[in-house]
């Protein structure tokens, strides 16, 4: 594969959620395609060393803590954007709470309180960052956000209600934006992976990998540089045709 073309030059993009997994790999993409990055994750450590292997490699980043359930870390994240660079052009929210997903069972089960806590992290969340970050785009006179949602709002699966539930919100919360913006030059669309080959899937049994690849159309699973790719192309001109859309990155796995 040959270097990524430029097409995010100058452009300045926040990820929430950009470090670890599927983020990195995002962060990465979008540097080396031109953009100014702004790598936003709960792991502040983890986001300043993104940002550093970034800069490193000649790109341009800076890494901040940021807590997606919390309206003032989000905004003081698009904030760090604005002071930095003075401007916005798109907003990537792909952060969530996994740590809880073992406990998200069923509708009679799950605790109220871990319902409450996974809708806030996983859908407030994202509600906070089109709050933050939107205003902005409109005086940049347009932008892309791209929301990360999952296959589990298509499916109906007997476990991970919560986790359902606000990955189904979050295509709603895409799809209010698109309508009620995209005359102003605003788009916005969900990206919903497929089993991608992150650090913590990478580790699960080779037995359960392979039952999954075997669900698929594709001779391999995903691996985190085709979340990194769409989102890409989602944020430049080649997608500005693409509008109010939840598209599934998932080798075949789902047809919808």
């Amino acid at each position: 594969m040959g270097a990524p073309l430029q097409r995010l030059d100058g452009k300045v993009i926040v990820l929430a959620g950009g470090a670890g997994g599927i983020g990195s790999a995002t962060a990465q993409r979008l540097a080396a395609e031109g953009a100014r990055v702004v790598v936003g994750d709960i792991n502040h450590d983890a986001a300043q060393q993104v940002a550093a292997d970034i800069t490193a490699s000649g790109g341009a980043a800076i890494g901040a803590r940021v807590d997606i359930g919390n309206r003032e870390s989000v905004d003081a994240l698009v904030d760090l954007a604005m002071a930095t660079w003075g401007r916005l052009d798109g907003l990537h929210a792909n952060a969530a709470d996994l740590s809880v997903q073992h406990l998200d069972s069923n509708a009679l089960e799950i605790d109220l309180d871990l319902w409450q806590h996974i809708l806030q992290v996983d859908l407030t969340g994202y509600l906070y960052c089109t709050r933050a970050a939107l205003p902005h785009l409109l005086v940049s006179g347009g932008g892309a956000l791209v929301y990360t949602s999952s296959e589990a709002a298509f499916y109906g699966e007997d476990v991970r209600v919560a986790y359902a539930v606000a990955k189904s919100g979050v295509n709603a919360l895409m799809r209010h934006v698109a309508r009620g913006w995209g005359k102003q030059g605003i788009r916005a669309n969900a990206i919903a992976p497929g089993l991608v080959l992150s650090p913590t899937v990478a580790a699960l049994p080779q037995e359960f990998r392979e039952q999954v690849l075997a669900g698929t159309c594709s001779t391999r699973l995903g691996d985190t540089a085709d979340i990194a790719a769409m989102v890409a192309h989602l944020m430049s001109d080649d997608g500005a045709w693409v509008q109010g859309q939840v598209l599934s990155v998932n080798g075949g796995s789902l047809f919808h």
